[in-house]
């Protein structure tokens, strides 16, 4: 149930290609912890329980033959201890929501594709046990991808062999270009390169339409068009100008479709729409240059102010974000800083989005949680509460709130902008960014600490306990 968009490096105030989400959970407590991957789950292979017979097998179930590549990557995983987390096994990796390998790679997994239709399940059913799903797609592909369309034939090979789980969209990209696949059936899927000069923004309905099968940027499950004219799936259906996003799902529902046109309206204002349209552009170009910080406000954004004030049912800023991730990467940059992570931890409607280095391979303590039950020492859940408590006070105390959070985040990209002037490979200036990222980390968790303590001070004579909190 969550929230996407992919930016072409033209689009970009700053030539970078960007992919974003929010991670939505239908529990506003999902805890999510950083970590950085030295290794992945399969290496090493000796004496290692997640290999088995010459075979990975992830937290689902899934077996696959280990991969010869083993990049080391950034994530954030769900706790390892994660009850919520129903397909654990022997506290396995689960649900990397992101990250970025050190080839460059990035992978934001996944926006759950909720409208596939009844046909298509009859036809090609999703598969019950050990098929490709969201908890285990950042796991299986980014330590093995060497670029964002390697990563895009993995992914997509894998769903061919061993079959999907169910319905997804996944974000790729790399220093050259971006990538947006669509999984609708057990072993079909389409992907598309996003322009350079466009944007797409994803919601939890099937997007892609007006596709040329034939086209160099456009790659696809074998028998694809076969499988949509023999099970007459289009009524006209066109291989130079397909609409996969009718023939497997059911597009124009307003949960989704009300998100991609805020979405478009905010980025594109001079083009009016109609709202709740069966399907909106796929791809559309942005008025201006598109800055991180307009990316920000795109993912913390309501329907206040527009014809879906009071309408629309789902906003793009919830409560219920358990964490939502800005990736930039910059070809023009040295290999160590090409790629960063905005990273809100727990929605941004209540923390801030701190920048991480991909060169930040050891997390501060308290951000790396060990159980899922509230522990007010962890970052997690000082965020989680801070938000929570916001949300029962008043306007102004908000306005405090949030505001503190803009200033902060102002200064993370000044600096992040003053830093990447002059940042080369050498030693000196991995150290400044690893400690930079420690920094931003920390100031931002005592930051939300210390404005829980305040407004509590300030609501201490209403009863409110940790329960209330937290939930």
């Amino acid at each position: 149930m969550c929230t996407g968009l992919i930016i072409g490096k033209e689009a970009t105030e700053d030539g970078i290609i960007l992919i974003a989400r929010n991670e939505d959970s239908s529990k506003v407590n999902w805890d999510k912890c950083l970590t950085y991957r030295n290794s992945p789950q399969y290496y090493p292979e000796i004496d290692n329980p997640a290999v088995q017979n010459g075979k990975w097998v992830l937290s689902n179930g899934v077996k696959v033959k280990v991969p010869e590549n083993n990049f080391s990557y950034s994530s954030i995983p769900d706790s390892p201890s994660c009850s919520n987390a129903t397909d654990t096994v022997k506290r396995r990796f689960e649900f990397e929501a992101r990250g970025i390998n050190e080839r460059n790679v990035a992978i934001s997994a996944t926006n759950s594709m909720e409208d596939i239709n009844d046909r298509v399940k009859e036809l090609d059913p999703f598969v019950k046990d050990g098929g490709i799903v969201e908890a285990v797609i950042t796991t299986l592909i980014l330590p093995q991808a060497e670029s964002a369309r390697h990563g895009v034939e993995l992914l997509g090979n894998y769903v061919e062999t061993i079959g999907a789980g169910e319905g997804n969209a996944v974000l790729f990209a790399d220093i050259h270009e971006a990538w947006y696949i669509e999984i609708a059936s057990a072993h079909h899927w389409l992907a598309v390169k996003v322009p350079d000069d466009s944007y797409i923004a994803v919601a939890n309905g099937l997007r892609l339409h007006d596709i040329d099968l034939k086209e160099e940027d456009v790659l696809h499950s074998n028998g694809l068009y076969e499988f949509i004219v023999s099970n007459h799936l289009l009524d006209t259906p066109d291989i130079g100008n397909l609409n996969f996003a009718k023939a497997f799902g059911m597009p124009g529902n307003p949960y989704n479709s009300d998100r991609v046109w805020l979405m478009q309206k905010l980025l594109t204002p001079s083009k009016s729409q109609a709202t709740r349209l069966e399907q909106y552009p796929l791809f559309m170009k942005p008025d201006s240059k598109v800055s991180v910080k307009n990316v920000m406000n795109v993912l913390r954004s309501n329907y206040k102010g527009t014809l879906l004030q009071g309408i629309a049912e789902r906003a793009i800023g919830v409560n219920r974000t358990i964490e939502s991730h800005i990736i930039t990467l910059n070809s023009k940059l040295s290999d160590n800083f090409k790629g960063v992570i905005w990273q809100s931890i727990s929605s941004p409607l209540g923390s801030p989005y701190i920048p991480l280095y991909t060169v930040l391979d050891r997390i501060p303590d308290d951000f790396t949680l060990p159980d899922d039950a509230y522990a007010p020492v962890q970052a997690f859940w000082a965020f989680r509460a801070l938000l929570a408590r916001m949300n029962i006070c008043s306007d102004s105390v908000k306005r405090d709130i949030t505001g503190m959070w803009h200033v902060m985040e102002n200064g993370f990209i000044a600096d992040y902008n003053m830093f990447i002037k002059s940042a080369t490979d050498n030693h000196d200036d991995i150290r400044r960014a690893r400690q930079y990222s420690i920094s931003a980390l920390n100031r931002s968790y005592k930051a939300a600490k210390q404005a829980y303590e305040n407004i509590t001070a300030i609501s201490a004579q209403h009863s409110i306990g940790v329960e209330e909190v937290v939930v």
